[in-house]
């Protein structure tokens, strides 16, 4: 063995790593074990000093004590330090995970936390509603968004017209499009009283920087961790059941994610000026499938953890490519994003009830502004927009006297269609593959199509089958088989789940050794 080779292979990996990403070596065998240490002393300093007397948990997880001197058992509420050492330590780590690429833009997320804690209490104390507070901390984070991300996108757009405009390039600070839009969710929900002002500023800022879904989501909603944040109950099984959902996320990326998209790249990057129909086709589908195991898997990752420590995120994933319409791919893509636009866009536009053509193109239109600054977002989300506007009027009303079959193959088609789009930023490179993909391009099945067909030949057929519900299906077969017998299916789903990341682990650091290619597609959002 080339120890040497190897030696110097994990010193680039661990040392020359511009952000931090949950795939990465460093991640797992440093950042993780050097935050469960922490997290554990946290844990034992909650418990063993701030909180002399441990007290009961109601069934609704509120802590009580009895009042002193009581003889008649009256409760009162608790607020003690139960997780104070253990959110401190979570946030300590969530700010270094972040600051670990691109120290300086720490500063921006932290002005952007007391711009909102500032502006939640204005809307909480507002004898008026709070609307006008409401509309000033939106506007704020919108303009923080806008600064950072579209700048410079505008001032190229204008200029391309004829405007003098010398717009600053500004570097995107990863994950801004998640946290800002958990801010303005956060002040939303405050000034419509579905859930309750934060006043501890600290705990906004856990809130917020949080960092399972801090760079790529999922959009957490504060009401979802709201109580969490103090009055979370850990169990082993919450544990076990956290790092086996990680496990499946990192297998998603590592074995799936990241050799599809070298199989995409190979046809759609280092290949596209000679592009046959059959490589055209074969690219995207790579494409396809990457971003769906790449985009599912990080969520995987940040709901494992979040679930290892007691917090319970929404699912964002629900198998995408099982759907049976466009209209219900969108239900299952990106649940969190979709949530957030039609609760907070959509609805209070008028929704279904009054100019709801205009209202579905207004939410694509910000869909793709959201995914990035270039015009090929822009495009794909008014394409999805009309889709979707077509399908209302159209295929929606008859969809239960189409066979199945013929409409999840529409769905599919129309949403490989529209990855093309999503794909390219540069529009000569759009145009060459849309036109090698719709007749243009050479019928010759060449020796680079046949090879990442055969060569890859398991990877596809694994990528294919793990769209579907497979595990959904297993874990529901087994408690079938075993209702009779509680305890042994327990501990029988419990050992499989072991095993099973164990090989996981195990197959993603021998994928990882070595690795270039790594980085997660929706960080950059």
């Amino acid at each position: 063995m080339d120890f040497i080779g190897l030696k110097a292979r994990l010193t680039i990996l661990f040392l020359n790593i511009s952000k931090m990403v949950f795939s990465d070596l460093f991640f797992i065998f440093v950042f993780i074990p050097a935050f469960i240490l922490c997290y554990l002393v946290a844990g034992w300093i909650d418990k063993k000093v701030l909180w002399h007397r441990p007290e009961p948990i109601t069934d609704s997880g509120e802590l009580y004590s009895l009042e002193e001197g009581s003889q008649t058992g009256v409760r009162k509420r608790e607020a003690g330090p139960r997780f104070l050492m253990r959110n401190l330590m979570l946030v300590i780590f969530s700010l270094v995970f972040y600051a670990w690429g691109e120290p300086v833009y720490i500063f921006l997320m932290l002005i952007c936390v007391v711009i909102n804690y500032l502006v939640g209490l204005a809307i909480h104390d507002s004898r008026s509603g709070g609307k006008v507070w409401l509309i000033i901390g939106v506007v704020a984070d919108l303009s923080i968004l806008g600064v950072f991300k579209y700048m410079g996108f505008f001032g190229e757009s204008l200029k391309s017209i004829g405007l003098d405009i010398n717009a600053p390039d500004l570097a995107l600070p990863i994950g801004i499009s998640f946290y800002i839009f958990q801010s303005i969710s956060y002040l939303v929900d405050v000034y419509r009283k579905e859930t309750p002002v934060q006043k501890n500023f600290f705990d906004l800022l856990l809130y917020i920087a949080m960092f399972p879904q801090l760079i790529a989501g999922p959009i957490v909603r504060y009401g979802t961790v709201a109580h969490e944040i103090h009055h979370r109950r850990v169990r082993s099984r919450d544990v076990a059941d956290g790092v086996y959902r990680f496990m499946i996320g990192l297998g998603k990326k590592v074995a799936l994610a990241n050799i599809l998209s070298e199989i995409a790249t190979q046809f759609l990057a280092a290949g596209i000026d000679h592009l046959s129909i059959w490589g055209a086709w074969i690219g995207m589908l790579a494409f396809t499938l990457q971003i769906y195991f790449d985009f599912s898997g990080y969520s995987d990752m940040a709901i494992g953890i979040g679930r290892a420590m007691g917090f319970h995120f929404n699912e964002n994933f629900n198998h995408p490519y099982c759907c049976n319409s466009v209209t219900d791919f969108w239900r299952r893509w990106h649940m969190s994003l979709g949530s957030f636009f039609r609760d907070y866009t959509y609805i209070p536009m008028g929704g279904n009830r009054r100019h709801q053509m205009l209202n579905l193109m207004t939410v694509w239109f910000l869909t793709g502004m959201w995914h990035g600054a270039s015009w090929n977002f822009i495009i794909w989300g008014l394409y999805f927009g009309l889709i979707l506007v077509i399908e209302k009027y159209t295929i929606m009303k008859v969809v239960d006297r189409i066979p199945r079959i013929l409409m999840h193959l529409y769905a599919l088609i129309i949403v490989v269609i529209g990855w093309g789009i999503f794909y390219f930023d540069n529009f000569g490179q759009m145009q060459q593959w849309f036109a090698s993909a719709f007749g243009q391009g050479s019928l010759e099945f060449g020796l680079i199509e046949e090879t990442a067909l055969t060569d890859n030949f398991w990877l596809w057929i694994v990528a294919l089958v793990f769209c579907m519900p497979v595990r959904r299906m297993l874990e529901t077969a087994l408690e079938n088989s075993m209702k009779n017998h509680p305890v042994a299916a327990a501990y029988f789903d419990q050992t499989l789940k072991a095993f099973a990341s164990v090989i996981i682990l195990v197959l993603c650091v021998a994928l990882l050794v070595g690795a270039t290619n790594n980085a997660f597609i929706y960080t950059r959002f």
